[in-house]
């Protein structure tokens, strides 16, 4: 059997979950009437909560489509872009069903973009209007872009009576009468709930166009169809096999994200579940909504896991109630699983993904985790390792480039046929992705991640993968988190730089030397820093994962400010 034949035996349905099949028909609908389908069916059970408010899937419905009037009459129609600049809140769900109802193209804005951040995005997507955090505006006009259509909306206009009178001022802070410029609310008012008829093509009509984070440059636009949605929706909600209108989600991961966008958001009400909705990550908050509404569904983050394992409050929730327990958007460390199983008698399920594929292609089966694995590749998905520097298929157990194929993968990059042309690779008339992650396969199917090829670092003529050091790292009692970097060098290629953030009562008191001895004690010779830095906190990403990319660009200011 040659190498690729191997992958497309597909060794890792084997391990499903029962009742999981190994191949799934993927309806042939659009995200509107997948939301209509739902509405329709749990018309009274609760959709959203949010800080105490409960919205109900008829009353989500109808605002949706009070609001797909009125984009219909302020001139948005099919194929046009609208950028979600909002925080998690009802008006995000709102917006998000209305404009896809309305024919238009969602382009989700991260709300800690920069003025520099939103101007590029909203230029590059051609948007023509904006639904916006009226505390960001500021931002949106310091970026200096023109739009036809520009709506405002505060976070107070769905909280509870009582938090609303007593809610700081959080909406409102907006202009007042000015061309182009609307208060969500007023537009809800004066719409009835009746969204202009739009014939939508599933496999060829975009629904969203999500940015990357700009590994390399400026971020790029995701080019996804509803097929592509519904196919992850589907993909997503048959994995975890839960009964329909029955769980309750936490839902703070942010939905401009595609982690929290497909699979809370999308999957959640795909099945008419519940969504406890925060604005933003408060752990006190979170903790206390996983009691109160008795919360079956967790989503989460490696570096949240790792600081709820030591949290004073964590004990507080009985985490072996919950139902799926997932941790996807960046490497699980061991040690934060251990720390994790010891606290909580509870187990977190890995899974990996990208936002070209619309989130999850890959998870460990409820029923068969493997540890340091970021699991096996979803129904109607399949996956393989591919030479980076080539195409040819590399055997079981090598290291190389994932490349994945299926139903849920991007039609492309937006505007960007250099890219496009680099990212699929065609084999045997089959169109596969390039992820640009570097993993392995072992003989059961499973995955196991090394690197970002990008941060792959060559030192005297080694390949050194900045997980590994990491890995070790991460095993040192007073080290909190840390991230690693190549710094180049004339003379060897590149040396080896570790950032690291200690335990409060550790620094001080921990040297960079004793840091250099314990790696040497655990890694080969060429793999050991050469460089220790000790900071207060690192650089993250929206998601919460150490930015190495920030951490690389700050020795590039360096070098050219010498």
């Amino acid at each position: 059997m040659n190498a690729k034949a191997t992958y497309d035996a597909k060794p890792w349905t084997r391990f499903y979950d029962p009742g999981t099949p190994t191949t799934l028909e993927i309806p042939t609908k659009t995200l509107p009437q997948i939301f209509d389908e739902a509405t329709a069916q749990f018309a009274d059970r609760t959709a959203l909560v949010f800080y105490g408010r409960k919205i109900t899937y008829a009353q989500l419905r109808e605002q949706a489509d009070r609001m797909a009037a009125a984009l219909a009459a302020l001139g948005l129609g099919k194929g046009d872009k609208i950028a979600l600049y909002l925080l998690n809140s009802p008006q995000y769900v709102i917006s998000y069903f209305a404009a896809l109802k309305a024919g238009c193209v969602v382009t989700p804005i991260s709300p800690v973009y920069t003025s520099h951040e939103i101007k590029h995005q909203l230029e590059n997507s051609e948007a023509r209007a904006l639904v916006c955090q009226d505390i960001l505006y500021d931002k949106v006009q310091k970026a200096g872009v023109r739009l036809e259509q520009v709506i405002l909306t505060g976070v107070n206009e769905y909280l509870p009576t009582l938090k609303r009178l007593f809610g700081g001022g959080l909406g409102g802070t907006g202009p007042g009468q000015v061309d182009g410029v609307h208060w969500f609310q007023d537009l809800l008012k004066r719409h009835q709930p009746s969204p202009p008829p739009v014939e939508i093509d599933p496999h060829t009509d975009l629904a969203v166009l999500p940015y990357t984070g700009g590994t390399t440059g400026n971020p790029k636009g995701v080019m996804l169809t509803h097929a592509n949605l519904v196919a992850a929706v589907t993909l997503a909600t048959n994995v975890y096999r839960l009964e329909p209108a029955r769980e309750t989600f936490v839902a703070f991961l942010p939905f401009f994200h595609i982690y929290g966008q497909v699979s809370i958001m999308l999957s959640g009400l795909a099945q008419g579940h519940t969504l406890v909705v925060f604005t933003t990550p408060d752990t006190e908050a979170i903790l206390d909504a996983m009691e109160r509404y008795q919360v079956s569904v967790f989503f989460g983050v490696p570096t949240l896991y790792e600081y709820l394992k030591d949290h004073k409050d964590t004990n507080k929730v009985n985490w072996k109630r919950l139902k799926v327990l997932l941790c996807g958007a960046d490497t699980l460390h061991e040690t934060t699983v251990r720390g994790w199983e010891k606290r909580t008698s509870s187990s977190i399920t890995e899974g990996y993904g990208l936002t070209e594929s619309c989130a999850a292609s890959h998870i460990n089966p409820l029923t068969r985790r493997k540890l340091g694995s970021f699991g096996i590749p979803l129904p109607n998905v399949t996956a393989a390792v591919v030479d980076p520097d080539g195409t040819e298929f590399l055997p079981q157990g090598e290291v190389g480039e994932l490349v994945l194929k299926g139903p849920n993968i991007m039609q492309g990059y937006w505007k960007s046929p250099e890219e496009n042309q680099a990212v699929f690779l065609e084999v045997d008339g089959e169109r596969w992705m390039r992820t640009g992650d570097l993993v392995r396969m072992d003989e059961e199917g499973y995955f196991f991640y090394y690197d970002r090829r990008k941060d792959l670092i060559k030192h005297r003529g080694y390949s050194v993968f900045a997980k590994d050091i990491e890995d070790v790292l991460y095993t040192h009692p007073q080290i909190k988190s840390a991230g690693v970097i190549g710094v180049p060098d004339p003379a060897e290629g590149s040396v080896i730089k570790a950032i690291v953030v200690l335990h409060a009562e550790a620094r001080g008191k921990v040297s960079e030397e004793e840091i250099r001895k314990f790696c040497e004690e655990r890694l080969a010779h060429y793999k050991v820093p050469k460089i220790i830095e000790f900071r207060g906190e690192l650089p993250k990403t929206d998601v919460g994962k150490v930015s190495r990319r920030e951490l690389r660009e700050e020795v590039q200011k360096e070098a050219r400010t010498r």
